[in-house]
Formats: structure tokens, sequence, C-alpha cells
């Protein structure tokens, strides 16, 4: 397999190379030359299948004879060794649990992956490689846990002040070692611009060497593909496929369930679930996109005004609105309705979302009173007891904290301050040199 630039400025790279790099010379995303279809028979054999063996099926074509067969078998398993539970929560509607790894969020699998891929590419390399990334929530955690201890890979973390969670603040500056956290003065679109003109200075990249672990790297964008198979491997088989709503900021998880569903999975339609962050959702109604300044909402990890991952939607449908409006609908969903989605959910059937999933929720739920005929299933991306702040006043109650996470929270936070601007980041990446 061979990775392009979305930007058409650079040559074609493999899958080591495009995992190494994260984002082309030319500052584009890498895309795949061709979406593999899946194999005869997977999709009907995915409920007898190991969650490992279906990693390894999805990903093989896209990393080809980059990594042995017998590492990458083993990376999958390494990446996916923790339970992905359809759950049902009405007659209608079922949620997909994603907050089962260490880090209680969904992006645990493509953090895992990419870090174990990174650190088979790294072996025989003689100057470490620095893994430079911007999170607006679950991300810097998943990465920080996935990268931790890594022989040869460093990590830098940018995130915005006060804009995360306090688990997730924790979870991404507590960890020390190979992991340094930069608590940025702004918001979650400063972070990915700051570390976009990284990328694009040819001069720090000459002196180091640079790689991303946001959904922007091919490594953790890809893995997402077996969320949506590790659903339908538990949907009854004698109901129609499925609607699937998916909670969307930078929309590599819902670009990643899209490519499954070109790769041959059965989706009756996708519901793109935004907050008040709608460039997509606006898209989707007129056919003309613009970036938006990014707003601050509950649902934090998705306070993105100009997602990076919407660009390779664009390019799996070849730019064809039509195709794209047919089988996507955008919903935007505000923090009034998110907050009344959480304490309406938990209070007619005992599960509690995080707000991330409310706004799945409530998008899903809208679209099947419009098409009665369908079900739906929404992913619930992060374990509520991250986002206290929105999901105990919703509810009245505490959420209790997993015992997993009770030694992490008595650690020390350490973070750098850095002001939004690229000078100061390119002088503490050009000093910890």
């Amino acid at each position: 397999m061979r990775y392009y630039s979305l930007n058409r400025q650079t040559e074609p790279v493999d899958f080591r190379a495009a995992t190494i790099a994260g984002q082309a010379p030319d500052g584009g995303l890498y895309f795949p030359e061709t979406i593999p279809r899946f194999p005869a028979g997977f999709v009907e054999q995915l409920p007898s299948l190991a969650p490992a063996e279906v990693a390894y099926t999805v990903l093989h074509p896209y990393v080809g004879t980059t990594i042995p067969e017998a590492e990458l078998r083993r990376i999958c398993a390494e990446a996916v060794d923790f339970p992905f539970p359809l759950v049902p929560v009405t007659d209608r509607i079922s949620t997909l649990e994603l907050f089962h790894g260490p880090t209680l969020a969904f992006k645990d699998v493509g953090a895992r992956f990419m870090s174990r891929c990174l650190g088979h590419f790294s072996r025989h390399e003689t100057k470490p490689v620095t893994v430079l990334v911007a999170t607006s929530g679950d991300t810097g955690g998943a990465v920080a846990s996935g990268f931790l201890g890594v022989p040869g890979v460093e990590v830098v973390i940018l995130y915005p002040s006060g804009k995360v969670s306090p688990v997730q603040e924790q979870q991404l500056t507590a960890l020390g070692q190979n992991i340094t956290a930069l608590e940025v003065n702004g918001n979650f679109d400063d972070c990915q611009r700051l570390v976009k003109q990284a990328f694009r200075d040819q001069e720090l990249m000459s002196q180091r060497r640079f790689t991303s672990a946001n959904s922007i790297n091919v490594a953790r964008w890809l893995p997402q593909q077996v969320y949506y198979c590790y659903a339908l491997a538990q949907w009854p088989s004698h109901m129609a496929p499925p609607v699937v709503a998916v909670p969307s900021g930078n929309f590599g998880n819902l670009c990643a369930g899209l490519l499954a569903y070109v790769s041959g999975l059965p989706v009756a339609h996708f519901v793109a679930a935004c907050n008040a962050n709608d460039a997509v959702p606006a898209y989707l109604r007129s056919g003309s996109y613009a970036a938006q300044p990014a707003v601050a909402t509950l649902s934090n990890a998705m306070d993105v005004g100009d997602p990076s991952n919407f660009g390779r939607i664009l390019e799996l449908f070849a730019h064809d609105y039509p195709t794209i409006r047919e089988l996507l609908t955008g919903y935007s969903v505000s923090d009034a309705d998110t907050s009344a989605t959480i304490r309406r959910v938990h209070a007619h059937t005992g599960y509690l979302t995080d707000p991330h999933g409310a706004v799945a929720y409530f998008a899903l739920e809208d679209y099947l009173k419009q098409h009665p005929e369908v079900q739906g299933i929404f992913l619930e991306t992060a374990h509520p007891v991250k986002f206290p702040e929105a999901v105990e006043p919703a509810t009245g109650q505490v959420v209790p904290v997993p015992a997993a996470l009770h030694e992490l929270l008595s650690r020390t936070k350490r973070s750098i301050r850095l002001e939004p601007e690229y000078e100061a980041l390119r002088a503490f990446l050009l000093e910890k040199r």
C-alpha cells in the first residue's frame, strides 16, 4: 500500500514512512492510493472472529510488508485487548462502548496501535523520534499512555489550558518519563495550528525526527475502522444494517467508519453528531465548507472549528457532494440539549452517557424519529467520570471513580505553559534537542 498527500505536491510513500512522518512534507494528510475490499465472507464471519483477528484482517492491507505478519498480529492483539460491548439502551437504540481501555477513551486503540508500530520502526534508528501532538481532550491521555516508556520515542503534547477536564488533564500531565505536556494559553485550534506549523518548518524537521499521533497520522486513524466491525459483529443478524451516530470533532473516527463502509461493511447511514462547532453540518446543508473559530462546549473533545480529517472524507468520495449527503447527515447539538439528554436518558433508561455520547444520542434519536423503519447505534467514546462538570449537574449524582484512576489522580500535574505563538513552540523544541 502506498500513501499520497492530499496536497499532491510530494511523492507517495509506504506505511512506514507515512507513520514516521505523520504529515506529508507539503503539509497534506496522507491517504491510501487504493481502498481495499474486505475478504469474501469476512462480514458474515465477524460474530465468530476474535477481536485481534478482525483487527489484523482490516489493517494488514494498509500496513503491507512494512511489518512482518507475526509482529503485526502481536501489535493488533495488544491494541484491542479490552472489550467493546454493544449495549441496548432503548428498543431502537444501542451504544457501542469504546471506553474500556486503559485511559477510558476510544482513542486507546489508535494510540496503542501506533505506538507499537512506531516502536517497531524505531528499533534500528540512531536518533529518537519525537511525537508531537495536539489534543482537545482524550487524544493526549491515550497517546501518553500508549507511548509511555517506548524506547527511542519522546512525546510532546499540546493542550488548551482550562479546556480539558480534570481527569483528561491528569492523564496527559502526570505520567512523566518520556512524556512532556505543553499547556497552551489558547484553544485546540491554536494547538493544532502550532503542530501543523512545526511540520511545515523544514529547518526544524531537518534537525529532529518528528511525527504526529493525532488522527492525521495514518497509524492513529486507520485502526478506528475496527470499532464498526465490532459493532456489526454484535448486531442481530436478522435485523437490517444499523444507522451509526458518531460524536465528531476532528472527524478521524467518522472517516474511519466511512472507510470501513467503502470496504464492504453494511451500514445503512452515518450521522455526524457535532456540538456547536458545526462546520461539517453546515457543509452538509449547503455543499459549501468554511472553517470556523472553535467554540468551547461541554463536549470539549469535539471543540474543533476546522476538522483536519474532513478532507479525507471529501477525498474518499471524490468531493462528490450528492454522494456524501446521501450517506451522511449532520447535526449540531447545543450544550442545553446535551445536558438535557444526559439527564433524560439516565432517568428513563438508567444508562449514563458522557457529553460526547449524549450529543450522538440526541442526533441519532432525532434521525430515527424521521426514519421509523431503521434502528441505530451511537458510539460512547469516553467514560462519564472524565466529565464530572457536565454529567453530575445533569443527573444530580456523583460519578464513581474507577479504581484504575485512583493512583493516577494522586500524582502531581507537570506541564509547561506556552503562549499560542509558533516561535514559542519552536524555541522549546530546539532547546529540548
